[in-house]
């Protein structure tokens, strides 16, 4: 390896980025580690489109439908991530937003499914997309395979690319009430706490990592942040994002 090789790789180290920028946490060398890709979620044709009302209801529909089978993988998630909470109050957090998706989020889903003439036999026991499958994968292979800090190396992007489209959005208000009501999910003062609360515990955790675990949480996240971008894709086109969802789910 080159001496030019090896201090780039070092400057990407979270020890060199903090050295370099004495306020900044972990999270957000997490952040800046997505890019492009980061952007290329919070700023997508589908948010756009949606906040702007010119998505077509049928790419909102099989959004809807693939967004439906994730949740419910992310509430087991959710879940896993109680028990290796290491706190009752980080425990508790973790409780009250379950509640907020098994009951307001999936009041939600019915009303829009109903509304969109989604049939149950559609969104009970969908055909998951390519990256739908590979998402799936990541988040409970991240889950079962590493610690509190790998759980939320998939949880937080998943929540912070949400916070952040859609509070760049809200000011549209569609008419459509899914539209509407979708970004309001996602763009509100307690959604932001939440999501600045994630932010905070894998601030901890990742600070205290070691460099190597640093490394694998890094590829988690980034790897999340990907299958986003697929996620929107495949709205469009269930089979465009086949190549990113044929990718490893450990990054």
């Amino acid at each position: 390896m080159t001496r030019g090789a090896d201090t780039e790789r070092r400057l990407d180290t979270f020890e060199e980025y903090a050295e370099a920028h004495e306020t900044a946490g972990f999270t957000n060398w997490l952040r800046e580690r997505a890019q492009p890709e980061w952007s290329n979620a919070t700023t997508h044709r589908f948010t756009r489109e949606l906040g702007t009302e010119n998505l077509d209801d049928k790419v909102f529909r099989r959004y809807l439908v693939q967004d439906y089978a994730f949740v419910e993988t992310l509430v087991g998630i959710f879940g896993h991530a109680v028990g290796d909470a290491p706190t009752m109050e980080s425990k508790s957090r973790f409780v009250d937003f379950l509640g907020t998706l098994t009951a307001d989020e999936n009041d939600y889903f019915e009303r829009s499914f109903e509304a969109l003439d989604i049939p149950e036999a559609e969104h009970a026991d969908p055909e998951l997309t390519p990256t739908m499958r590979t998402f799936e994968d990541l988040l409970e292979r991240a889950a079962r395979e590493g610690g509190y800090g790998e759980t939320l190396a998939v949880l937080l992007p998943a929540e912070w690319i949400y916070l952040e489209w859609a509070t760049a959005v809200e000011d549209k208000s569609p008419s459509r009430f899914y539209f509407a009501e979708w970004i309001d999910l996602h763009a509100n003062e307690e959604f932001e706490t939440f999501v600045t609360w994630l932010r905070d515990e894998l601030d901890r955790e990742g600070e205290a990592a070691s460099p190597r675990r640093q490394r694998r949480i890094e590829r988690l996240f980034r790897r999340t942040v990907s299958l986003e971008v697929a996620f929107f894709d495949a709205a469009y086109d269930p089979e465009s994002a086949m190549e990113v969802a044929g990718g490893r789910s450990d990054g």
